[in-house]
């Protein structure tokens, strides 16, 4: 065992020690990170617009601060990028993480010296918490490689801005630094392809250790490794044994990487967003990822089947129930109150507080009061696939309303990995697989099916590289951006369909 090997378990065995103190205490824990911060931004604008100085529990700030997304937030926000201080918090931000919006076009999520710090230690914490539970270290001795945006950054009226991921690269620990790849140099090529090249090309005679990065990117990678050497990634790096990823599901991944490595390894999820690190995964042996309670972030939970109800219930930890899908709310020493980020959880333990990621509150198709979730199309689509050597690339739902002919459907697109695995010989087949395990997971489903309002699904092919290709044409290739697993229109549908 080498010296950092040893040093990496001594150090893992003292945060276990730390996190296991908070993780004991959940309900006080995020009693106090609330108080601390109502406390330190109760001076700023924010502050005194919603009467910070005046909260004294849970009640009074749900009664004072409002739930709010992005283009609630944005007066805000737009003060912020303008150069004023003491907005949102104390100061002015460090960094802007830049992520593309919607209605509103750039959004600029403000991160500060408070909050900054934690989306360093979450990461470094979640490959400690390995550590202690596995007693594998032998791997930080090895390279190790993230797949990230471009660590070049702007600058927007004296504060500097970039992808989350470019930005964290300039905050990795020296410890690691002689470990990282790619060079800074490769990081900072901004076409996706050509810097997947230039990585290839730079780590193939590497002892990679550990590899980390959103699924979808990384299988571009190991494609591109396991071409040049023509055999599977886990031959060409010998003592490759950890993947550390998230962004998206791994399940509907893991049975292509494992054919990709040639077998399998160890993984970590995480759940990492610009908006706050919330979560990762502290056991290979449980469900879900320890829930970080604190970490400078107060949460709240709303259940997604009121949240568009006038005045739904806003839940503490305290309050939650196992199962449940939840959407996300947070306050954070960022500077975001009451926020809403989009996505939507379900707790897999309560002891402790370990929580799946379920999907995206506005990624659903209820276009007949269905409301399918991410999480089911992903499970169904794994379930379809058990006992078959079919395996799959990348996949979007969609529902068809006014259909040709016949009853209306919900539309799979779905590109298969023909060169490693079996097509299915019949898609009606294999839809109806897919339809059966979507009908036991959800009622409403299973019920317009039964009445006839629905048909069984439909599965329409897509070409290989076809999700590729339409991500670039979407400007979207690469870095942090996902393909949603379903929308509730056919923006998406419609372009691949028409291809």
């Amino acid at each position: 065992m080498s010296v950092k090997a040893f040093a990496a378990k001594l150090f893992a065995k003292r945060i276990h020690a730390q996190t296991q103190k908070w993780a004991n205490d959940p309900v006080a824990t995020q009693e106090k990170v609330l108080a601390s911060l109502l406390k330190t931004a109760a001076p700023t604008k924010f502050g005194k617009d919603h009467h910070f100085s005046s909260i004294k529990s849970h009640a009074d700030f749900v009664q004072n601060v409002p739930v709010r997304d992005y283009e609630g937030l944005k007066p805000y926000v737009d003060l912020v990028v303008n150069g004023d201080e003491n907005i949102l918090w104390i100061g002015k931000p460090l960094y802007f993480a830049k992520t593309s919006g919607t209605t509103s076009g750039a959004k600029y999520i403000p991160l500060t010296a408070a909050s900054m710090p934690f989306h360093i230690q979450a990461a470094r914490n979640a490959i400690l918490s390995y550590i202690h539970e596995t007693g594998k270290a032998d791997f930080v001795s090895g390279k190790m490689i993230f797949l990230q945006g471009s660590p070049i950054l702007e600058e927007k009226n004296g504060i500097k801005l970039g992808r989350l991921s470019g930005i964290v690269a300039h905050f990795i620990p020296k410890y690691l630094q002689k470990n990282r790849m790619p060079s800074w140099e490769t990081n900072c090529i901004e076409d996706w392809e050509t810097k997947v090249n230039a990585i290839v090309e730079e780590t193939f005679s590497k002892d990679m250790t550990v590899i980390s990065g959103i699924p979808s990117w990384v299988q571009m990678y190991f494609e591109k490794l396991s071409a040049k050497g023509n055999k599977p990634v886990g031959e060409i790096f010998k003592n490759f044994n950890l993947f550390i990823y998230g962004g998206v599901n791994y399940e509907p991944y893991r049975a292509k990487f494992e054919n990709l490595i040639g077998r399998k390894v160890d993984s970590i999820e995480l759940f990492p967003a610009s908006e706050g690190f919330f979560a990762y995964q502290d056991s290979q042996k449980e469900k879900g990822m320890l829930l970080l309670l604190n970490s400078g972030i107060f949460y709240e939970f709303i259940k997604a089947t009121e949240f568009f109800t006038e005045n739904p219930r806003r839940y503490t930890i305290g309050e939650v129930e196992l199962n449940v899908n939840y959407v996300l709310i947070i306050s954070t020493n960022a500077g975001l109150w009451g926020y809403n980020i989009g996505d939507t959880v379900q707790f897999t333990s309560l002891k402790p507080y370990r929580v799946i990621v379920s999907g995206r509150i506005k990624h659903y198709i209820s276009a007949f009061g269905e409301h399918v979730i991410g999480k089911e199309v992903e499970s169904a689509l794994k379930e379809a696939m058990e006992g078959t050597n079919i395996r799959v690339n990348e996949f979007t739902v969609a529902p068809q309303i006014n259909p040709k002919e016949g009853l209306p459907y919900h539309e799979w697109f779905i590109e298969f990995d023909s060169e490693v695995s079996e097509e299915p010989n019949n898609l009606e087949e294999f839809a109806l697989r897919i339809d059966t395990a979507m009908r036991k997971q959800n009622v409403y489903y299973d019920d317009l099916i039964t009445g006839n309002v629905l048909r069984t699904v439909v599965v329409t092919k897509v070409r290989q590289n076809g999700f590729q290709e339409y991500m670039k044409s979407q400007g979207k290739l690469g870095g942090q951006n996902k393909l949603p697993r379903l929308t509730n229109d056919r923006k998406i549908a419609d372009l691949l369909a028409s291809e």
